[in-house]
């Protein structure tokens, strides 16, 4: 590192400071080997462009440094800059007395929240699986079959013209898919939710069902041949938005508790129960 000083003005004088000139080349290089590991479940196409943009970024990269390190002039000001904040106020978290550390984030939904939210947004999911079915297929059945096929592909006809009658069996097993997937996911909201506590439908209706689309669509061809040949993309994107924003809805319109990680799994459930925590004799309040 060189320090060198030139005269701009005479009553000035500036230093400059020479330093390793930035570069972008080992972000490429990174991206690139993650493509190439992400292929090795994806497809090879996956991996042969992340292979192209790992030897672009290495090439890159090492022009920068051989044979001669490029370097750059940032100039060093004489006085110290004083720092200023836009804010009035700086907004500091409480303590609690007995507690040394607090547990972020500082308040969350309870269990309970994510259950609801995610059983009215299976409901939602499944009143546009059925409108698609009747626009496509003027069946009913012809979702229910479907996503039943996809994780047990001998339950049932894979036939496209079979998938649109009733199977007792078939319905069953997808409704028991449907049910379960839709709880975890709300769970899931629930905790997520707490994260951007001011946009929770744009991060619950439209973020998070877009980027799993995008992971499902890259791994749908391996995981379920089934339904990788008959999925409508438009509707099943359109489908995932309709979970989220009305799982969001129905979550972020609950009020937020405390971190209770030293609580009960009950308590923490919203279940509630005479003796499972302190009451005054005043009414009964916490």
């Amino acid at each position: 590192m060189n320090i060198g000083a030139f005269r701009s003005d005479p009553a000035m004088v500036t230093q400059t400071v020479e330093v390793p000139a930035s570069t972008a080349w080992p972000i490429v290089l990174a991206f690139g080997i993650m493509l190439v590991v992400a292929g090795l479940v994806t497809s090879e196409s996956v991996s042969a462009l992340g292979g192209l943009l790992a030897v672009t970024g290495a090439v890159g990269w090492f022009r920068d440094v051989f044979p001669r390190e490029r370097h750059e002039l940032l100039t060093v000001s004489p006085e110290v800059p004083a720092v200023t904040t836009g804010r009035t106020t700086i907004d500091r978290t409480a303590l609690a007395p007995d507690r040394h550390r607090i547990w972020l984030p500082v308040e969350i939904y309870p269990i309970s929240a994510g259950l609801r939210g995610g059983l009215a947004g299976s409901v939602a999911m499944a009143m546009l699986a059925i409108i698609y079915g009747l626009v496509s297929q003027r069946s009913i059945w012809y979702p229910i079959n479907l996503l039943a096929a996809t994780f047990f592909p001998t339950a049932g006809p894979q036939a496209a013209g079979d998938l649109t009658r009733f199977y007792p069996s078939m319905f069953f097993l997808a409704a028991a898919l449907h049910l379960s997937t839709s709880i975890l996911v709300g769970l899931l909201y629930g905790a997520m939710l707490p994260m951007l506590p001011r946009r929770p439908i744009l991060l619950g209706g439209l973020v998070a069902p877009i980027v799993w689309s995008g992971v499902v669509y890259s791994i749908l061809g391996i995981v379920s041949p089934v339904l990788d040949s008959h999925i409508d993309w438009i509707w099943f994107v359109i489908s995932q938005i309709g979970f989220g924003v009305v799982a969001g809805i129905i979550v972020s319109r609950r009020e937020r508790i405390p971190t209770w990680q030293r609580l009960p799994f009950a308590l923490r459930a919203g279940l509630e129960q005479s003796g499972m925590r302190d009451e005054s004799h005043h009414g009964g309040e916490q």
